[in-house]
């Protein structure tokens, strides 16, 4: 069979508007509040962890190396694990950013309830606008979009995008809150060549 380029075509002519409507509709109000309860925590000496289901298991595994890695130590919670043991790196006043496409995987469900018994927050993130994890959260990112990119319109994909697009909002504010500066950054991000970029910044600007 020949590899052509035709569906890869389809795929591109949808993300690009698919995104640009993402985007349009973000609200930054409630990435605001999303930044205002994680702020509030860690004054409190509360911390910061994030669970997701499936392929947002990923996108969480990332997001909490970048908020780590920009001032709000975040630690990876695995959702099946947390109801079997693991929720109990979560104590009072803590943080859960809670990942889910459709928010309402019965997995992730168990996995909320515990940890709101355990008196954490919750910050939501799915495209489901009127899903059980909206109802369950703190606050709510929405990460919605129509299609995902190919003939079945179900392996994620553009959703994905959308969920990396909120979280990295949030990842912005955090890292204004925290004032980070390039001197700080390099603390925690000494090597490979990012860490080599900086420290050739940093002689040049002593000379």
């Amino acid at each position: 069979m020949e590899i052509t380029t035709n569906k890869l075509e389809a795929y591109i002519e949808v993300l690009q508007p698919e995104i640009n409507d993402y985007i349009n509709r973000l609200d930054k109000e409630k990435v605001v509040e999303a930044c205002e309860v994680i702020s509030e925590s860690k004054r409190n000496h509360g911390r910061v962890h994030i669970t997701g289901v499936g392929k947002p298991s990923h996108v969480a595994e990332y997001i909490a190396a970048l908020n780590s890695s920009v001032g709000t130590p975040t630690y990876y919670l695995d959702t099946t694990e947390a109801i079997h043991g693991s929720a109990g790196q979560v104590i009072p006043g803590d943080v859960v950013i809670a990942i889910s496409n459709s928010g309402q995987t019965e997995e992730l469900k168990r996995t909320v309830e515990s940890l709101k018994r355990l008196g954490a927050k919750i910050i939501g993130v799915s495209g489901g606008e009127n899903s059980w994890l909206k109802d369950h959260s703190t606050v709510f990112l929405l990460a919605g979009v129509n299609q995902e990119g190919d003939d079945l319109n179900k392996p994620p994909r553009i959703s994905i995008i959308a969920e990396i697009i909120v979280l990295q909002c949030l990842s912005i504010l955090l890292q204004q809150e925290e004032q980070l500066d390039l001197d700080k950054y390099y603390q925690w991000h000494p090597g490979g060549a990012l860490g080599e970029s900086i420290k050739n910044l940093k002689e040049v600007g002593t000379q």
